[in-house]
This record gives structure tokens, sequence and C-alpha cells, in this order.
């Protein structure tokens, strides 16, 4: 046997075997061996017999009968292939039609597979001809091939919320699992930044055609199949985009003479309706009558979906659908031209859902997976910095409360550039004179970083930029204080504890001058020097005038240096005591963007003065050389008035761009300032 151990043969003879569909099966030479308990049979003896077997299975198959997905994903752009098989001895055969359309797309060679031990995939000759270093995992060691273990875990989770939101079968498991792959592969991760379909095909997706998987729509039929008199249409559901088409696939509900029902179709011309969702169960000429939910258990290889047959009865959903509002102050706005033309000018369009105001609205919100990896990494920080410890509450005190505050930071072109969480202290309970005495901290004035950018310049300088991660993290507490702990984050068995904080948190009152002075004495600390003109500058230089200058406001700092050693040095001096993310070359500080042309540099605000345009309705106003006349007298407004808020609002705005870098509208900007919501509309030009 196969653990070398013997067993006596007792006897040899025949057996008779009835199989549950009534076929009887007789076995002869058949040894009798009581120390083997179970019935052991040879298939390769069975063939040599003249016996097929036919093995089959529980799992639902999909369209086309087949149940099996296998999955071949690009290490370095994470872009996705699925193929539907029938067994998974096909597995090999799509691999090599894989091959040969990569290859043929990129004109480049397939260096290395790496898969798990599947027998699916044993085959030597193909590998060692076609040149190819066939890796395989460790024995039941599937974290060795992570990559395709996170994305077989993340399709089948996609395909269950699909199946799940749509009310479809799981019979159409198969369509899910390609769509979703299809959705995937125009998603950004974490990773690139960018989608898998970019960096594979070197060109933006285009997803102004995707629909609701799952939804009714009327398919409009095609010239040959259309009569004069009746329908033009016939109902069917949406279950997907066809491959190398540029149209839709659906599932036909309705018989029609031309189309027969319960088959697929592909078509571009369709009508949608999105909110509309069908329960419909799988035919019985092409399914099982019954299943098992998608199993949890599937290698990269493949992956078996079973599931329970609904009724055959049509159903309506029973979810209630509620109109989103997007606020009072939501507007709408009618741009003339098609999607393609209008999407890299005015992408702020497209992006209407707002930023949660708590933790649960996170929680509810589209990007919910985002917005838990933004959480994660400010726990992180704090973990990391040991900003508290739980304690029992002293008598006598009571401990400050806590929000999360969420926020998508955006690039000046208007996309998203990250989500973030913060965690904030809500400081205004706070009193004076015992949790804390002074708030004071002084950031760089715009006119020092200007003069630093005009040495630069001169000098021929490198400008670097970096920004300290989690800034108000880093200053130590002189004071006690305590907090509840954080939403969502409270540890079972300590609810009644709270967090002592050692250092300090964003929204407590004395968190900006505690972070200022822990930076202030490690700089000084490393041999820099403190500017008296300005306490936020510091420098440090050699006796051959080698050296940095450090320009801090608040978190985010300017690095100026003679050569890119010495700019290294002191980002790896920086990264050693604090959380710091290294921007490269400086680009935009404070909204100031930095352009630089060989020697010359300089400083514009032309993004932040279209932001101001398009906030307060003005983008189409037409420029003029002359700002305002010096001779003309504003009379006061007897009539509506402007509101105040609003106006107050736009003057600000003006005031930021005057003092950085528009001087020159400066008088414009002085005189309208002297009234606070009483000039004409007019006047607002």
């Amino acid at each position: 046997m196969g653990n070398v151990a013997t067993e006596p043969i007792k006897g040899i003879g025949t057996v008779n075997m009835m199989f549950t569909s009534g076929k009887k099966l007789v076995l002869y030479n058949v040894l009798y061996v009581p120390g083997i308990r179970k019935i052991l049979l040879s298939g390769i003896v069975l063939n040599n017999y003249g016996y097929k077997q036919v093995i089959e299975s529980d799992n639902t198959p999909s369209l086309g009968y087949k149940k099996y997905v296998v999955t071949f994903i690009d290490d370095a752009t994470r872009y996705c292939y699925v193929y539907l098989i029938h067994t998974k001895d096909e597995a090999l055969e799509k691999f090599k039609i894989f091959k040969q359309e990569v290859e043929l797309f990129h004109g480049d060679l397939i260096k290395i597979l790496r898969t798990d031990r599947g027998g699916e995939y044993y085959d030597s000759v193909f590998f060692q001809s076609s040149g190819i270093i066939h890796q395989t995992t460790a024995p039941y060691t599937p974290q060795q091939n992570g990559v395709v273990e996170r994305n077989n875990m993340t399709l089948k989770d996609m395909v269950n919320s699909l199946l799940s939101y749509s009310g479809l079968s799981d019979g159409f498991w198969g369509e899910a699992m390609l769509t979703a792959c299809y959705i995937l592969n125009r998603t950004p991760n974490k990773r690139n930044k960018l989608t898998p379909y970019e960096l594979w095909k070197g060109r933006p997706p285009n997803l102004y055609y995707l629909k609701v998987w799952g939804c009714r729509a009327v398919v409009r039929l095609t010239e040959p199949k259309r009569k004069n008199i009746g329908e033009k249409g016939i109902d069917c559901i949406f279950i997907g985009y066809a491959e190398n088409s540029k149209a839709y696939r659906f599932y036909v509900l309705e018989p029609n003479d031309s189309v027969s029902v319960n088959t697929v179709i592909e078509s571009r011309d369709a009508i949608f309706d999105e909110e509309r969702f069908t329960s419909v169960p799988r035919p019985r000429d092409i399914g099982l009558n019954s299943y098992n939910r998608i199993n949890n258990s599937t290698n990269n290889a493949s992956t078996s979906v079973n599931n329970t047959l609904v009724s055959s009865e049509p159903r309506k959903s029973v979810r209630i659908r509620k109109a989103k509002s997007f606020g009072s102050d939501f507007h709408l706005y009618l741009i003339k031209g098609s999607r393609n033309d209008t999407e890299p000018n005015f992408q702020y369009c497209y992006n209407i859902e707002e930023d949660p105001i708590s933790y649960k609205e996170a929680m509810a919100s589209r990007d919910v997976s985002f917005w838990k990896e933004a959480i994660q990494d400010e726990l992180d920080s704090i973990m990391q910095n040991n900003t508290w410890k739980l304690t029992d509450l002293p008598p006598g005190c009571k401990p400050l409360g806590n929000k999360w505050i969420f926020k998508r930071k955006m690039k000046v072109d208007g996309s998203i550039d990250k989500f973030k969480a913060r965690l904030v202290v809500q400081g205004f309970r706070q009193k004076e004179g015992i949790d804390f005495f002074d708030t004071y901290v002084p950031v760089a004035r715009i006119s020092t970083i200007r003069l630093l950018v005009a040495l630069a310049s001169i000098h021929n300088l490198i400008i670097h930029q970096m920004d300290v991660k989690t800034a108000f993290l880093n200053g130590e507490l002189d004071e006690e204080v305590y907090m509840k702990q954080p939403e969502g984050f409270i540890l079972p068995g300590n609810e009644h504890k709270v967090c002592k904080l050692i250092k300090s948190l964003y929204g407590l009152k004395q968190a900006p001058k505690q972070w200022h002075q822990k930076f202030d004495e490690v700089i000084l600390s490393n041999g820099f020097y403190l500017n008296q003109a300005d306490k936020c500058v510091y420098s440090k230089f050699n006796s051959l005038g080698k050296g940095v200058i450090i320009c801090l406001y608040v978190d985010d700092m300017l690095i100026f240096g003679t050569d890119q050693i010495h700019i290294d040095e002191t980002k790896s001096l920086l990264s050693s005591k604090f959380d710091m993310k290294d921007l490269g070359e400086a680009i935009v500080i404070l909204g100031i963007r930095i352009k630089r042309n060989g020697t010359d540099i300089s400083l514009t605000q032309s993004h932040y003065i279209e932001k101001v345009l398009r906030k307060f309705n003005h983008w189409d106003c037409s420029p003029v050389n002359t700002l305002i006349d010096s001779n003309s007298k504003l009379l006061p407004n007897k009539g509506n008035s402007v509101s105040q808020l609003q106006y107050a609002k736009v003057i600000g705005c003006l005031m930021y761009a005057m003092i950085s870098t528009r001087p020159d509208i400066a008088y414009a900007v002085g005189k309208l300032s002297r009234f606070r919501g009483c000039l004409f509309r007019s006047e607002w030009v």
C-alpha cells in the first residue's frame, strides 16, 4: 500500500454494484482484504476493461454549463484575465490562449508563470519549449501567490454583491464574474494609483457607458429581425459587456419570433432601467435542480460556485429606493458638448458625493474601503507614536470627546489624490489654565517664501518639498488630558476606560505649540540655526558654503539646498525623527505653483484663481487690463444687497492671491474690502 504496509488477502470474488440510476455493474477478480476498511476502485483498471468514468459535481454551472473559472494576472500592472471553463484540465489550454494574445499585444514574451501545485498546469514539455519558468508555491502555502489569492477573493466578493443586489440566481455567477473582472481592471488600486487598464493598454478607460449589472433593459431588435407591425424591442436583463466588441450582453426574458427565450444576445441599442430588477431562476435545460452557495475554498486556478435555485416565478425587489439629496447648496450646471469633450476640463462635475461628516456615514459610503484604509493609517500613526494609554478616569475629571474628520485630498487638475481620515479631539471643551496654557505657534510668512524662492533663482538652489504625516501627534503634553475611546474602536471589556493622552492630538488647543516646540528642539539639536527674522526658517551651512535652508509652515516644509547630497542628508535626518512623506521637487506649496525653467523660477496661482472663479460662478468673465477705474466712486446700494458672508468669502480669496503672487490687484481689492454686502450685483465683476 502507499504507506509501505501490507495486509493479507483473504479471498477473490465477484461484486455486483447497483447505481441509483438503476444500472448494474459486475466487477470480477475483486480482492477481499479485511484490513482495508474502505472500498478501493482503480480507475486505470476500469479503463482497461472498457469502462468510462464521468465525475459529476454539485457546483452550480454558469450559462454554457461552465463550472470553473481561471484567472491570469500581470504582476506589474495587476491587469486580470478571466476565463470560464468546463473542467480544470482546460486551464493550461486557456493559458496558451492568454500567452498568445498578450505576447502579440505587447510585443514581449512571458518569462515566469506562478501557480499553485495543481496538476492542471503540469506540462514540463510545453514550458521548457516555450522558455517559461513555471514557479509553484510550497504545498498548502497559498500566501506565496498572494496577488492572485487576494484578487480571487475580491472577485468572489464582487460576484456575491452583484448577485445579491440584482436578485438573480447563482446560475448567472459566470456573467457576474466576467463583469467583476471588467470593473476591477478599470478601478485604481493602492499599489499603482492608476487603473490596471491604463497601465496595460496605455490609455485611460472610458467609464461613461457602465450600467448597473442585472438591471432590466429593452433591447432594440436589429433590422433583419424587426417587423413593420409589432414590438420593436424585447425585454432583457443586462448581464455584462461583450468581449472585443462595443456592445452589451443581455439575457432574453420574453419569447420572440426571431430570438429565443433564455438565450444571450449582444447589442448596443438598448434602453436601461437601472432602478428595476427581476429575480430570474436558471433555465431547467442548462442548470441543475439544486445548488449550494458560493464555495469559500477556491484556489487561484479555479473558482467553484454553488447556490440554491430560487423559485421559478419572478419576484419584485423589496428594496426601498430613495431619491438621493445633495443638499440645498447643490447646483446643476449644463455644459455644452459630449462627455468625452468635457471630462478633461470639468472633472469636478462628475464627483458629486460629499465628504462624510461622521463615522457612520463613512461606513455607509460607496468609498467605504478607502475610508477604512485611511482610518487604519491614522490609527497606525497614533499607535506608533504612543499617543495615549488606556486607564481609569480619575475622580472629578471629565474626558474630552472626539470625532473622525474625513476629507478627499484633490490634485491640481481636480482628480482625487488620496482619502484622508483624521481623529480630532473636541478641544473646544478645554478650559484655559486647567487643560492648556499657551496656544500660540509661529508660521512662515508668504513674503519669506517668496524671498527664499528668489534666492534659489539667484544662487541656483535645489527646492524640494516634504510633508509631516500626523505632525501634531509628535508634540509631548505637559498637562493631563483624558479622552474617550474613538468611535468604532472601543476595546471589548474595557468600555469604561478612557485614553490618557501622552502626546498631542489634532483639536487640542496646545497641539500646534507642542508640535512646533518638538520640531524646534530636534532641528536645533542637529546643528541648525534659527533665523531671527522668521522663527520658522532654519539653516545649516559648512565652511565651504554648502548646506540647506528649511522653511516650515505647520506640517509643510520647503528644503532649499546647494546640492542634492545635503538635501538627501536633511531628508534622512527628518525621516529618522518624524514620519515624513517625500514629495520630491517642489511643485505646489500653499496653493502656489512653482514653475522652473533652467535658472528661472516663477510663482503662479492660475489654478487657484480658476478655482475661485468657478466657485463663485464667474468663470465666463472677460479679462481686462485695468481692474478698476480710480476715478469711479462706489455708491451705497439702496436695493437688494449681496449676501454679506458670500461677499466676505470673495474678498478673502482675492486677498490671499494679492499677498501671494498678485500685488497688481491690491488697489482694487483694498477698495472693495471697505464694503460689507452693500454693493450692487454688477459691481462684483
